[in-house]
């Protein structure tokens, strides 16, 4: 059953409370979404770091009912 886009902002949010999130459906078919994720908690760490710490936000999620992730991360101006 495919994700909910709410669904993938609210796991991001509970990881990453002061993440501002923007979720998109890029496909209209719930498996394929974009993700623009900017948190302070980023600060310091690489790309692959921050990464990471959205993929883990998914709790596991990634690769089954979400297919497939653009993700872009970064820290606040």
């Amino acid at each position: 059953m495919p994700m909910e886009a709410s669904e993938i902002e609210t796991l991001i949010r509970q990881s990453l409370p002061d993440a501002k999130v923007i979720i998109r459906d890029l496909a209209g078919d719930g498996d394929h979404f974009a993700a623009e994720v900017v948190s302070e908690s980023f600060r310091g760490k690489s790309r692959v770091q921050q990464h990471q710490l959205v993929y883990e936000a998914l709790k596991g999620n990634m690769g089954g009912e979400l297919h497939a992730l653009a993700l872009q991360t970064s820290v606040p101006d």
